[in-house]
C-alpha cells in the first residue's frame, strides 16, 4: 500500500466513514465465513449508503468494494471445490491443496491489509494498494 494524496484533509466524521468501509469487510468476514458472496454484499450496501459522501470516503468505499469483488470469486471456487470434496464427488489432490493454500495465505495478506487500511485511513491517512487504486481513482471523480 503506497500513501496516497487527496486535495483536502479529511474531517474527523469522514476519515471514520472511509475507515468504516474497510472495516465492513472484516466484520462481515465473521457473519459469513462460508459464503464469500455476503463480504461483497456487505461492502455494497455501504458503498451505496455512501456513495454520496465526500471524495474520500467515496475512494474508500469503492476502494475496499473492489477488493471484496476481486476475492470474490477466488474464494467462491475454493468453497465449491471444497465442498465437492466433503460430499464425495471429488477427490483431495495436490492441485486442491495447492489451491487452498494460495487462497488461504492470500487472504491472510488481504486482511492484514485490510486492517491497516483501516487503521491508516481513520487516522486521516490515504492508501491505495497496487492494483485497486489506479482503478479506484479512474472509477471515482473528486
Amino acid at each position: 500500500m503506497a500513501p496516497r494524496s487527496f486535495a483536502y484533509p479529511p474531517p474527523e466524521h469522514e476519515a471514520e466513514r472511509a475507515s468504516n468501509s474497510y472495516l465492513m469487510s472484516l466484520v462481515v468476514i465473521m457473519v459469513g465465513l462460508p459464503f464469500p458472496i455476503v463480504n461483497v454484499i456487505g461492502s455494497g450496501i455501504y458503498y451505496l449508503a455512501n456513495r454520496r459522501s465526500g471524495y474520500f470516503v467515496r475512494w474508500h468505499c469503492t476502494h475496499s468494494l473492489l477488493a471484496q469483488v476481486f476475492t470474490l470469486p477466488l474464494n467462491a471456487t475454493c468453497v465449491y471445490w471444497t465442498l465437492r470434496i466433503v460430499f464425495g464427488h471429488a477427490s483431495f489432490t495436490n492441485d486442491y491443496a495447492a489451491y487452498l493454500l494460495t487462497v488461504v495465505l492470500f487472504n491472510l495478506v488481504e486482511f492484514v491489509a485490510t486492517m491497516v487500511a483501516a487503521i491508516r485511513t481513520r487516522k486521516g491517512g490515504h492508501v491505495s494498494w497496487i492494483f485497486f487504486g489506479p482503478l479506484t481513482d479512474a472509477l471515482v471523480k473528486g
